[in-house]
């Protein structure tokens, strides 16, 4: 018998509250479409290109690198 661990779904609960009030009037945080048990960033309309939000934390990728 092997046993799995349980999986850990994030939720709302588990983001920073500075990251809620960061979020950009047009976009949400929903169950991921690439892992479902993360949280994903979700846009209720389009964004325009170039459109600037943040602040951005974390590392720069090169698009060959995403």
């Amino acid at each position: 018998n092997t046993t799995e661990a349980p999986v850990t779904v994030e939720t709302l609960d588990d983001v920073p509250e500075h990251v809620l009030r960061g979020l950009p009037e047009d976009v949400r945080l929903f169950p991921s479409a690439v892992d479902k048990t993360r949280l994903g960033v979700w846009a209720t309309k389009s964004i325009l290109k170039g459109k600037k939000f943040g602040p951005f934390v974390g590392d720069k990728k090169k698009r060959s690198q995403v």
